[in-house]
């Protein structure tokens, strides 16, 4: 087993970061082609806003199992940072389309909706705790705030993502399997983080 990790470990050291990047944008360009084909349903416009808002907490979700990889012998911890901004570029899509194509800007009827409708205000939530994360993420705003002042701003991603996969099972009328399973993989992976003797190194991710 161990020779087999440390190839794999050798493999991920020479892989760049780019590669993530452009298949984070896979998911994308896929949604576009299929809008503009006219391949998204009888409504477009929620069935583009599911897809972002699912894409983004697909990648959020890797970005959180990046820890509990790293402690099982896989350096990923490069990795984590593209999966992260890659998330949450597509949650702010999918707000974007939410804010101007579903709501059409309609100001007032956005607030009513915050208001009265819990899985919007959980979701929005989630959005505005990981837009200090994503205008942090890069070497500079390290620097800039320390790396310690800068890993326990970054914990904000723990309840973000949590609350990201509540809206998910939110959003139906009826919960499903695969809401559920993503609720499920995230409570797990931040219950890891609580386990004897993963404190210290849970407070980095």
């Amino acid at each position: 087993m161990r020779p087999a990790l440390d190839w794999l470990n050798g493999l991920l050291r020479r892989l760049p970061t780019w590669p993530v990047w452009l298949l984070g944008a896979v998911p994308l360009a896929i949604l576009v082609a299929r809008t503009l084909t006219g391949d998204l349903g009888p409504d477009p416009v929620k069935a583009l806003e599911h897809e972002l808002g699912l894409w983004g907490l697909r990648f959020l979700i890797a970005s959180l199992a990046v820890t509990p990889l790293v402690w099982a012998g896989l350096r990923l911890l490069k990795f984590r940072r593209a999966l992260g901004v890659t998330g949450f570029a597509y949650v702010a899509l999918h707000f974007l389309v939410w804010l101007a194509l579903d709501m059409g800007l309609r100001w007032p009827q956005i607030a009513g909706d915050l208001v009265k409708r819990p899985y919007i205000l959980v979701g929005f939530t989630a959005f505005v705790l990981l837009v200090p994360l994503a205008l942090t993420s890069t070497n500079a705003a390290i620097r800039r705030l320390g790396p310690l002042r800068w890993r326990r701003l970054h914990r904000l991603a723990w309840p973000a993502i949590l609350l990201g996969a509540l809206h998910f099972v939110m959003i139906g009328k009826v919960w499903t399997g695969d809401s559920l399973a993503y609720l499920a993989l995230t409570l797990g992976l931040l219950a890891l983080r609580l386990l004897p003797g993963r404190g210290a190194q849970g407070k980095s991710a």
